[in-house]
């Protein structure tokens, strides 16, 4: 089947064409600066000035390069499923449930929905499912998803820890276990999603049973401009003084990486260290002793950890970051091998060693691409 899969942001419009037969992408881009001066379209290489007001505009601009007869079915990212817990044929139903709910990810799925209604606009004949970020982590037990607080208003407003970056976490922990050669079912992994947003999973015989991110993509590690986790009582005190608009876009735009030493960007803070900037230096040990946490915490939640994978792009392109993340692991089981470190892998770690580390390189479009196959077949 060929998939149109799109991932709509506020200002962009990611798209690939990808056939499931082959588990390729046969056109892949993305229309950027949505609604903003001078909008482009990146095809590859090539990025090209085009008219795009709005995610319709950007959309009519996409069907110039993948022809709509081409296109069997439409699957979209959406960052939050609240309620849902699998992807879903889109309808009108599904669409209002999704916009009732769209506050719980601001940053996301309000951009989400837009994309949806530009491509049932377009493509009206067209099967569209929505694959959801949250899914995955469905399988979650109670004690691991259910807030300490009164469980009559939670269960009222869905107050509890949904996960994100499923779509990743799902398609990484096969790849593992196919790299291991072992059954996804007798395995327990931890994946580590590190990129501008960052997750951490525990996958325990094929299932999600703990992930870092909870009711919001705030919650857990540190990242480029969010804060991770942190004390309520912090949150509700810079409510007090701020106002609790200020102190939300501190907490989401203004924290992390980025209220730490200046740079979202591991790549720039990269550079500062190298320039001897004592504040980048020490962001960088925050970021990683926050992933070496979770790393610990749920081999302990799993009993025990048998592998270990970083993926998207900071797990993927950034050899310091898995060194200092993995320090100190050695009671574990983990032994990097420092060689295969700096060259990325794909192995990185000692033949010797008890947990096998591994740097694998996430696809979401494909693995949206699999589900929206999946579920319009079944």
């Amino acid at each position: 089947m060929k998939v149109l899969v799109l991932n709509a942001g506020s200002s962009s419009l990611k798209f690939s064409l990808t056939d499931t037969n082959s588990r390729s992408h046969e056109i892949k881009g993305a229309v950027e600066r949505i609604g903003l001066p001078d909008p482009a379209l990146r095809l590859g290489k090539k990025t090209t000035t085009i008219n795009a007001r709005d995610h319709r505009q950007a959309m009519q601009e996409v069907l110039k390069i993948i022809p709509a007869a081409s296109v069997e079915a439409v699957g979209h990212r959406v960052v939050h499923g609240g309620s849902f817990t699998a992807s879903s044929p889109i309808d009108e139903g599904v669409l209002a449930r999704l916009e009732a709910f769209s506050h719980l990810a601001p940053l996301h799925n309000p951009a989400n929905i837009a994309g949806i209604k530009a491509a049932l606009e377009a493509l009206p004949d067209t099967p569209q499912v929505a694959v959801f970020d949250t899914a995955f982590h469905q399988s979650m037990p109670e004690y691991s998803w259910r807030y300490a607080i009164p469980r009559q208003l939670a269960d009222e407003h869905g107050y509890r820890r949904y996960g994100f970056h499923g779509t990743s976490h799902r398609y990484v922990s096969n790849r593992l276990a196919e790299r291991l050669g072992k059954p996804l079912a007798e395995l327990r992994l931890i994946v580590l999603h590190l990129g501008n947003g960052a997750s951490a999973s525990a996958v325990m015989n094929g299932k999600s049973i703990d992930t870092s991110m909870g009711f919001t993509p705030m919650e857990g590690l540190v990242m480029g401009t969010r804060s991770g986790d942190i004390d309520p009582g912090l949150v509700l005190e810079l409510a007090r003084s701020l106002g609790v608009d200020e102190a939300g876009a501190l907490l989401n735009k203004q924290s992390g990486l980025l209220g730490l030493a200046g740079y979202s960007d591991l790549r720039d803070l990269h550079q500062a260290i190298s320039a001897g900037d004592e504040n980048a230096k020490n962001a960088l040990s925050v970021y990683t002793y926050r992933i070496k946490k979770y790393i610990g915490a749920y081999a302990a939640a799993m009993g025990g950890l048998d592998a270990i994978a970083f993926t998207a792009g900071v797990g993927e392109n950034d050899p310091e970051v898995r060194r200092l993340s993995l320090e100190g692991l050695g009671f574990l089981g983990v032994e990097l091998d420092e060689q295969a470190n700096r060259a990325g892998g794909p192995r990185i770690s000692r033949p010797s060693s008890r947990v096998e580390v591994w740097v694998i390189a996430t696809d979401e479009e494909l693995a949206i691409a699999l589900d929206t196959e999946r579920v319009l077949k079944s």
